[in-house]
C-alpha cells in the first residue's frame, strides 16, 4: 500500500487528482467513484480541469459503490442525484455511460446481479473510496464477508446517525441501500482511499497496520496489489508514517 499524507483536506484532494488525471490518460477509463463529502474536492478539481484543459469524458465510463433502497433518482438525497450535481452535469460524460443501483428496483436481488454483471463487464482502471469510522467501505459495515458482491444492507445506527446531516431529520435518511461487494471493490485494479479528519484516526490505523479482518472491512486493501492511501495530517495521527 503506497501512503501520501497531505497536510489538510486542499492538499488531499490534490494529490488525488493527481492519480486521478493520470487515469484519464486512457480516454476510455472506466472509473468506480464514491459520494459523500469527502471527494467532494477531488470532483471540483475534475470539472475545473475539463473546463480550463478540455479533459474529455466522451469516452469514460463510469459505476458507483452504492444508492440508498427506496430513494428516486431524482430525489436530492439520492446518489445518483448527487453524482450528476457535483460531477456528470458539469463534464462531458455521457449520462448512458453512469452505471448505479436502482434504488427504486422492486426485486432487489435481480437488481444485484444486474449490477454484478455490469462490474464484470466494465474492469474498473480506478475505485474510488472513503472510509467509515468503523473502517467500513461503501455500505460494507464491520461483519461483511471478503468475497461479497452487490447486495442489499440494513444501515447500522450509527452510519445512519453520520448520514443524517444530509436530510431534514435523522427519521428521514433510508435504513437500507444498495451497495457493491468487498469482493467488486477489491477487483478494481487500482484502488485510491482517501481519509480525513481526526475521527478517521483508528479506521486508518486498522487499515494501515492493523490485522486483516472482516471487523474491520477496509483492511482487505492491505493484500491489494496497487492501493493507494491519501490521508489528512489528522487522519494519519496514529500511523507513524
Amino acid at each position: 500500500m503506497k501512503i501520501i499524507i497531505a497536510k489538510d483536506y486542499e492538499e488531499l484532494s490534490e494529490k488525488a487528482f493527481e492519480i486521478m488525471r493520470g487515469v484519464l490518460e486512457n480516454p476510455n477509463a472506466v472509473l468506480g467513484l464514491a459520494t459523500g463529502s469527502t471527494p467532494l474536492g477531488l470532483y471540483r478539481k475534475m470539472v475545473a480541469d475539463h473546463l480550463e484543459n478540455g479533459t474529455s469524458y466522451k469516452g469514460v465510463r463510469a459505476v458507483n459503490l452504492d444508492e440508498y433502497a427506496g430513494l428516486a433518482p431524482t430525489n436530492d438525497q439520492s446518489y445518483r442525484y448527487f453524482m450528476r450535481s457535483n460531477l456528470f452535469d458539469k463534464i462531458d460524460i455521457d449520462l448512458n455511460n453512469t452505471y448505479i443501483e436502482n434504488g427504486l428496483a422492486e426485486d432487489e436481488a435481480a437488481e444485484c446481479a444486474r449490477y454484478n454483471a455490469i462490474l464484470a463487464a466494465l474492469p474498473r482502471d480506478i475505485q474510488l473510496l472513503g472510509i467509515g469510522a468503523n473502517g467500513h467501505i461503501a455500505f460494507n459495515e464491520p461483519g461483511t464477508p471478503f468475497n461479497s458482491e452487490t447486495h442489499v444492507v440494513a444501515l447500522t445506527e450509527n452510519t445512519i446517525e453520520m448520514n443524517a446531516r444530509f436530510f431534514k431529520t435523522k427519521d428521514e435518511v433510508p435504513r437500507r441501500a444498495f451497495t457493491m461487494g468487498i469482493k467488486n471493490i477489491t477487483d478494481a485494479r487500482k484502488v485510491l482511499i482517501l481519509a480525513c479528519g481526526a475521527n478517521k484516526a483508528k479506521a486508518v490505523y486498522g487499515l494501515v497496520k492493523g490485522e486483516v479482518t472482516e471487523d474491520l472491512p477496509a483492511s482487505i486493501l492491505q493484500k491489494h496489489d496497487d492501493c493507494i492511501l491519501i490521508a489528512d495530517s489528522d487522519a494519519a495521527a496514529l500511523i507513524g508514517e
